[in-house]
């Protein structure tokens, strides 16, 4: 596995729209491509393929062989799911499988995720899947969930409509429309590296919940964040003991070749001062 900062770039223009199921390769290819912002011959040049033969196969006269469309996606930066679905256009058998982490075949993969999620206590961390459900989290997770209302904790649970609805943990949440602005950022480049049509509407539903009145104000140092904020973006939530600042991470899986693995991250939350380190020890003790 691999970790990455998650903080996220400035939001992408908007993309080319995902073709069909069923619609020919060529468009598939344009799609990916546009959505890259590369032209005929930058993708010609990355893949080692004349320009001409490129615009041939995009344009349905010619037809790629296997090895051209695993070639093709990989310089795309495909996600394996839609590599599947270019496959399937071009005539082929879909080469990456999809597995529940229960499936014995991910046994080990599953474990790795559960030793990741129980060595990061005291602190909170969680799995989720690709559209921001809760797939799995160690034991602080449930302490910063309390309060929220219980539809939302109802099964698939989805993290980030818990972290910014109105009934969930948004209103104690001190940066609100600071932590608000950051997920939303993230979302948008999401959706323009995969092309989800759910997670845009995920995005679309986030961005029209009200923002309402932020949590206490975070108090100047200290929990309030200081330099930190100008270096990430830090999550502030307000309990009853003070302000609990943290700042995150995510963790992927470096060289997956199963849908379900690729599309899995773990989010770990480590303090940003040493009150939050503190409280949170005295939490885990306490639960």
């Amino acid at each position: 596995m691999q970790a990455m900062n998650i903080a996220a770039p400035h939001s992408p223009a908007a993309a080319p729209r995902q073709p069909g199921a069923r619609e020919p390769f060529g468009m598939h290819l344009r799609h990916w491509r546009q959505r890259r912002r590369l032209s005929q011959l930058d993708l010609a040049q990355e893949a080692e393929v004349s320009t001409r033969h490129l615009s041939y196969v995009e344009t349905g006269r010619a037809a790629p062989s296997r090895e051209m469309v695993l070639r093709l996606a990989e310089r795309l930066d495909v996600p394996l799911r839609e590599r599947n679905a270019l496959l399937v256009a071009a005539g082929f058998a879909p080469m990456y499988r999809q597995r529940g982490l229960d499936d014995p075949a991910l046994a080990a993969a599953r474990r790795a995720v559960d030793l990741v999620l129980k060595g990061h206590e005291p602190y909170p961390a969680l799995a989720v899947d690709r559209h921001w459900n809760l797939v799995a989290h160690n034991a602080l997770v449930p302490l910063l969930m309390a309060g929220a209302a219980p539809e939302l904790l109802k099964p698939p649970i989805n993290v980030l409509r818990l972290s910014l609805h109105p009934d969930g943990i948004a209103p104690k949440i001190a940066n609100l429309v600071q932590w608000r602005a950051h997920l939303l950022e993230r979302l948008l480049q999401q959706v323009a590296a995969t092309g989800d049509a759910t997670l845009q509407a995920l995005h679309d539903e986030l961005a029209a919940y009200p923002i309402g009145t932020p949590g206490s104000r975070a108090p100047a140092g200290g929990s309030g964040g200081g330099e930190l904020s100008s270096v990430v973006v830090p999550f502030q939530l307000v309990t009853p003991g003070g302000v609990l600042s943290f700042i995150s991470t995510t963790t992927i899986f470096g060289t997956p070749v199963d849908v379900t693995l690729q599309e899995l991250a773990v989010e770990s939350f480590f303090p940003a001062d040493a009150e939050t380190a503190a409280a949170l020890a005295a939490l885990a003790a306490a639960a």
